[in-house]
């Protein structure tokens, strides 16, 4: 079986990724095991060594590794090449926090207690393709540097990306087996999970992805992360700053051609500066200038595959006639698909009640902060959301009442290695990053000395 790469915006094919055969991926699995033994053994200096030489390899190769994840998945170019640099200060940021993060911890009991961080394992990743290289190397710097090993299952249109990442993860020193692509496909995922060597599944993408292998984890007795979908409210009070609001939702709802969980997709506006925060968002979508992601002055490059793009007219179609009014946008040629504005959208419309992937905003308007904070909450997802109000006061207290994972006042929303990121509800459970994330996949071992 044949995997084909390509370029969303040319049509180009780009490569041919073979999948593994049976034998060849119980060879792959028998390498982790195999690196395990070894890695768990390593100091965190040695690891960290290695680890800051990954983040200067990746700073090195930034253009030719961002020029990469643009052919594949299509996002503009200066977005990919900060998408590496990014993914370099995370490896940057384990190799100089993880020895600490995992440092035993002692209780005060009259015997001697404390718990310790063991590696558990290989962990087992299935990683989407908007951000071909952070969403791998959020979860791989920590846990590697936690002594680790990874087994990388890519989206199956940036494997280029997975390989590239498998190749620096080499060169900066890690032993074969540290770090593993393959190249599989759907039926062969069970096999992985059920391995003995895979102590933990991480997940980010769809609902339907997650739920399924979450129960194959289940099955089988592993813990699992499921970083899934998201409809991200993005709440405009009466005394929010229209302007920088506007400018903020402009870039949340349009960076990576609308292609993030973390998207605001649900720009919940109260009913005073409904018409005015709606007229300074059009304008500012407006402006934006889509076409060759390669290409300088470029502000969005197409969906990452036609099908996306087509489910995305059909989307806005069936919201058009349940009621929602379009104010701009709304075209759609092959993968590239008209920066889109919305508003009169009910909290029954399917643009407000399903995800949508892509550069489609739209306005909900409500009565007041409290119906806001209701509308915001009567949905199914609970990744992130954004207040804009300049009373930090009364901001605080709206964000208590968010069901949420992440709260973002007066900006915009994203993640940060220094910080827990995860949803609640559908959007999954568990977190990545900061201390927390590095421990979802450590044995965490009490030992009782009397």
């Amino acid at each position: 079986m044949i995997i084909k790469s390509i370029n969303p915006y040319s049509q180009e094919v780009l490569a041919e990724h073979e999948v593994l055969t049976k034998v060849q991926l119980a060879q792959k699995i028998a390498l982790s095991e195999k690196a395990f033994k070894h890695l768990r053994d390593t100091t965190f200096q040695e690891r960290a060594d290695k680890m800051k030489k990954m983040a200067a390899i990746l700073r090195t190769k930034k253009e030719e590794l961002g020029f990469l994840i643009t052919s594949e998945m299509g996002k503009i170019i200066s977005e990919s090449i900060s998408e590496v640099e990014k993914s370099a200060a995370n490896c940057d940021f384990y190799a100089e926090k993880a020895e600490e993060m995992l440092k035993d911890v002692y209780y005060d009991t009259p015997f001697k207690s404390m718990s310790v961080y063991d590696p558990s394992g290989a962990i087992f990743a299935i990683m989407p393709w908007n951000y071909p290289f952070w969403q791998v190397l959020r979860y791989a710097a920590p846990a590697i540097m936690a002594g680790n090993v990874t087994i990388l299952k890519h989206a199956s249109n940036v494997i280029g990306c997975a390989k590239a990442i498998e190749s620096a993860f080499l060169e900066a020193g890690f032993p074969e087996g540290v770090f593993q692509q393959v190249t599989i496909s759907i039926n062969q995922v069970e096999s992985i999970i059920a391995s003995d060597i895979v102590s933990g599944i991480t997940l980010t993408g769809s609902e339907m992805a997650g739920s399924s292998v979450a129960s194959l984890a289940g099955k089988h007795i592993k813990k699992s992360v499921m970083e899934l979908g998201g409809s991200d409210a993005f709440i405009v009070l009466d005394d929010a700053n229209i302007e920088k609001a506007a400018t903020v939702a402009t870039q949340s709802r349009m960076q990576n051609a609308g292609q993030a969980c973390i998207c605001a997709k649900r720009f919940i506006v109260t009913e005073k500066v409904a018409d005015e925060f709606a007229s300074v968002f059009a304008y500012k979508i407006a402006e934006l200038q889509q076409g060759n992601p390669l290409q300088k002055g470029i502000n969005m490059g197409p969906l990452a595959k036609k099908e996306f793009a087509d489910v995305l007219s059909l989307q806005l179609e069936k919201s058009l006639r349940q009621g929602a009014k379009i104010i701009l946008g709304g075209d759609q040629d092959n993968c590239n698909f008209q920066p889109t504005l919305i508003d009169f959208v009910d909290s029954d419309n399917i643009a407000f009640q399903e995800e949508i992937f892509g550069p489609l905003a739209t306005i909900t308007r409500v009565k007041n902060e409290k119906v806001a904070i209701e509308t915001a909450n009567n949905h199914r997802y609970g990744l992130a959301s954004a207040i804009w109000t300049e009373d930090r006061g009364k901001a605080y207290e709206l964000a208590r009442k968010i069901e949420a994972g992440n709260v973002f006042v007066n900006s915009l929303v994203r993640s940060d290695s220094r910080i827990p990121f995860g949803g609640i509800k559908k959007s999954g459970y568990g977190r990545e990053l900061s201390d927390i994330g590095i421990k979802e996949f450590m044995n965490i071992k009490s030992i009782i000395i009397e």
